[in-house]
């Protein structure tokens, strides 16, 4: 290595929960190059295909890098330049006007998961102290895991469960709901170690994934019946006298009622509501009765439909019934995010009086005329968001003050009457926690940021001066923030210190090593794994596909190629990702006249968008698949998958349906 030449340690800032260590090479101040961290015990030196061109998009052509107004109609793209001051005038005179004749709860602060970290983005609540010395709405970020959270969080008291690493140590493993190689790939390097030590992996999916190719078998069952398969499942351990019986009386509580809802699950009522062979399931339950430990891995899109809590719930239910919590290698793999106690601190006591709470994926509801200032930041929501033509016409609102800081000329950029450049992770400090790891990562800055571009906290605090605020937390560094989350107290953070963290990059948790959660118990109320009352299977809104107008059941899986809309415009990525497809089962483009390769309209009540026919025995008949991600105005038609997407609720903690949606699908008309 020259001496002009230095490596700095940082960590992926995306919605993933692998949550990466890389290791950034830069020369005369330049970032040259970008590897995975060989040194973190999960990265193993491996970075995704997206993250692997992070570098080339820092440098991309379409980078903001100043402040912009806009000039032309909203929705145009079109705006001028203009300095840092002009801005920040504009926008405190903006802020104060609203405040004085609507109040302070008249201005939405929407913050996505564009970067999850602790200090600059959504798991630290970035701004939040800002916001509340002005008294503004509450954001209630939804989009991604809710559902699930809080389903998890009755069950056993946090969401928080196995560490990834013991699926090492697992003998099956249920990939439920969850594409790994695509979403999280860092995870397979522990299932192979498990499958070389005689594991068997089982993918339950709706579509054949990269993951469920990879997998020993694959149960291709119905989008929103998981918690039937549970139950299901449950009903052939007990057949089999399989129950962990003492488990069950020493650390669990509401069993009898539970099990009487499990009788009425039998394999064959199963068979009828998931679509799959009644003697798959009676054979995976035989396996899943006699093998100890069984891990499972359930992510976040599995638990996007209308019983998504109560899927996780009847999901997590199962170790409960097999004992498996007892054992590393057992249990449920949701988040770990529940095992990370730092110290958020977003200073209720500024505000005034109490505030509203605005739901993220209810953008279209809730920008009624209530709403004056949408302040966006590490978010798409014109991209990202359901419903997404009554979202556009919100944003039309020419009484609607919108700023976004961004990246690059997003879809929601377009709607915008101030711009605010960002940087990006190689230009700021942040502190970050992987949701599928059980380490704390240190993001350093390798170069300056290009142009004029601000980090998020630095923004704040520089309007917050603008504005005249005297609240002295508003001014806080990014390292005195740093230290006030590692100051906590709680024993899992012993030792860890800011100082340590950005010598060394990454810290594990004081945590044992394996890692057995509830080995202690549960933090529910009663101590134990509460399995609860009421129904254990709410079935989708797409139950009733194959009637009606709209007999299709369309899912939304991520993409390979994009994370989220992130990576939506890297003109190398666009290219692979072969622009918007749907995968239809040949049965179904047979019906409707559609050829591989055609382009076709997908439809529903909300709207519609173009996609190109994918033919494939992946989907069964009757589901359709397209991935979410692509860009609005860089599709075909001007919309995306989120056209057609329901502004509705699941069943617990508001969580958004992305995966349960009814459509119909026809033939484009000739151009």
């Amino acid at each position: 290595m020259s001496q002009d030449e230095l490596r700095v340690l940082g960590a992926c800032p995306l919605d993933c929960p692998d949550t990466c260590s890389w290791v950034v090479t830069v020369q005369d101040g330049k970032a040259v190059k970008m590897r995975g961290n060989p040194d973190h015990p999960y990265t193993r030196g491996a970075l995704c295909v997206k993250v692997n061109r992070y570098l080339e998009h820092t440098r991309a052509p379409d980078r903001i890098l100043h402040p912009m107004r806009r000039v032309g109609p909203k929705g145009s793209g079109r705006f001028e330049r203009i300095s840092w001051d002009e801005a920040l005038e504009e926008i405190s005179v903006r802020l104060r006007g609203i405040i004085d004749e609507h109040g302070g709860e008249a201005i939405w602060p929407y913050l996505g998961t564009g970067t999850l970290g602790y200090i600059q983005g959504s798991e630290g609540a970035a701004g939040r102290r800002f916001w509340n010395v002005l008294g503004a709405s509450k954001h209630f970020l939804n989009i991604c895991s809710t559902a699930g959270n809080v389903g998890l969080a009755r069950t056993n008291g946090t969401p928080g469960g196995m560490d990834p690493e013991t699926f090492a140590l697992s003998k099956l493993i249920l990939l439920w709901g969850t594409n790994t190689l695509t979403s999280g790939h860092h995870l397979w390097k522990f299932i192979q170690d498990a499958r070389a030590a005689g594991a068997h992996v089982v993918a339950i999916d709706p579509v054949r994934t990269r993951t469920a190719e990879q997998a020993d078998e694959h149960l291709p069952i119905r989008p929103g019946t998981d918690a039937a398969l549970a139950l299901g499942l449950l009903n052939v351990v007990l057949a089999e006298g399989m129950e962990d019986r003492d488990y069950l009386e020493e650390r669990t509580s509401g069993w009898e009622g539970f099990r009487e809802e499990i009788l009425r699950h039998p394999p064959e009522r199963v068979a009828e509501i998931t679509g799959l062979p009644e003697s798959d399931i009676r054979a995976l339950g035989v396996r899943l009765a006699h093998t100890r430990p069984t891990g499972i891995r359930a992510t976040m899109g599995l638990q996007r439909h209308a019983g998504g809590g109560t899927a996780m719930r009847a999901i997590a239910a199962i170790p409960g019934v097999t004992g498996d919590w007892r054992r590393p290698g057992g249990g449920i793999a949701y988040s770990t995010s529940g095992h990370i106690h730092l110290n958020i601190d977003t200073r209720e006591d500024l505000l005034a009086r109490p505030v509203r709470q605005l739901t993220m994926t209810r953008l279209a509801e809730g920008l009624d005329e209530s709403v004056k200032c949408l302040w966006v930041y590490a978010a798409n929501p014109m991209g990202s968001t359901s419903d997404q033509n009554r979202v556009r016409e919100k944003l039309l609102r020419e009484d609607l003050f919108t700023v976004v800081m961004e990246q690059f000329p997003t879809d929601t950029v377009d709607y915008a009457d101030i711009v605010l450049p960002a940087t990006m992770q190689t230009e700021h400090i942040d502190l970050h926690a992987g949701y599928g790891h059980m380490y704390l990562m240190w993001n350093e800055p390798a170069v300056e940021p290009p142009g004029e571009c601000l980090s998020t906290m630095e923004t704040f605090r520089r309007l917050a001066r603008h504005m005249g605020l005297t609240e002295p937390s508003l001014y806080d560094s990014d390292l005195e923030l740093a230290e006030q989350l590692l100051a906590s107290g709680h024993p899992s953070l012993e030792g860890i210190t800011v100082d340590r963290l950005r010598k060394e990059g990454w810290v594990r948790l004081n945590v044992p090593q394996p890692f057995t959660p509830f080995a202690g118990g549960f933090p529910t109320p009663s101590g134990r794994l509460e399995f609860g009352s009421g129904p254990a299977y709410v079935p989708p809104h797409t139950a009733s596909a194959g009637r009606g107008p709209y007999p299709l059941a369309l899912i939304t899986p991520a993409s390979h190629t994009f994370l989220n809309t992130t990576f939506g415009n890297n003109p190398e990525l666009l290219r692979r990702s072969k622009g918007p497809r749907i995968l239809v089962s040949p049965a179904d483009a047979a019906q409707r006249g559609l050829s591989d390769g055609q382009p076709a309209r997908v439809f529903n009540d909300n709207g519609e968008f173009e996609a190109v026919v994918e033919i494939s025995d992946r989907v069964r008949p009757g589901v359709v698949a397209s991935a979410k991600g692509h860009w609005r105005k860089l599709s075909p038609g001007g919309a995306t998958v989120n056209a057609v997407v329901d502004e509705r609720d699941a069943d617990m903690g508001r969580g958004a349906v992305y995966h349960d949606n009814l459509v119909e699908l026809s033939p484009c008309a000739s151009r």
